[in-house]
């Protein structure tokens, strides 16, 4: 069962990986140039940071699934028993899965966020509907979002794998709690 768990995780990853590369290649890679009142304005990302963040936090995503897969393929072929880690080994998987899905999810909310003020525009400051201009750009965007979006089913799965793991390597309640429950002998 190790070994189906250990193939899981790897397509997890590499879905994982993919997706995330798509996100940050979307957002990052869509520009639109318009001539505004004989003026050419340009919109890239780095115009909304939280766009521009969304890419970076994609693009380190992406890479981190990378090495968690090569370390996955490595334990899988190299190792005669594949789902033996140490203590230290499967905290520190569980943490940075758990860190990366929070921190894509963080930023796709905030792109949505900033997105739907470029889409629908915000009458208090006077900001106008940013999509009716730049419309190209608006809907390669909204792509990368539901891409970001859809990267973050594998990596909730993934990040509930390694909690499984983790908690696999840690003695279960009835264990310890019968154990301690064994008849003393006494030596006469």
């Amino acid at each position: 069962m190790g070994s189906k768990m250990e193939k899981a995780e790897g397509i997890l990853r590499l879905t994982s990986m993919v997706l995330a590369t798509m996100t940050a290649l979307l957002i990052g890679l869509s520009t639109q140039t318009k001539t505004v009142l004989f003026i050419e304005k340009k919109a890239t990302a780095k115009d909304l940071q939280a766009l521009w963040v969304a890419t970076i936090v994609a693009s380190v995503a992406a890479g981190y699934q990378l090495i968690q897969f090569c370390r996955c393929l490595a334990l899988t072929w190299f190792s005669e028993t594949p789902c033996q880690c140490t203590l230290l080994l499967a905290w520190i998987s569980f943490l940075l899965d758990q860190g990366m899905t929070y921190l894509m999810f963080a930023s796709i909310a905030a792109a949505v966020q900033a997105s739907l003020i470029a889409l629908t525009g915000l009458k208090v400051f006077q900001w106008t509907k940013l999509c009716n201009i730049y419309t190209r750009f608006c809907f390669e965007i909204g792509g990368g979002i539901v891409c970001g979006l859809v990267t973050l089913l594998p990596m909730v799965v993934i990040s509930s794998i390694s909690a499984s793991r983790l908690s696999k390597l840690y003695p279960s309640y009835h264990q310890v709690y019968f154990s301690s429950l064994k008849p003393h002998q006494n030596a006469s």
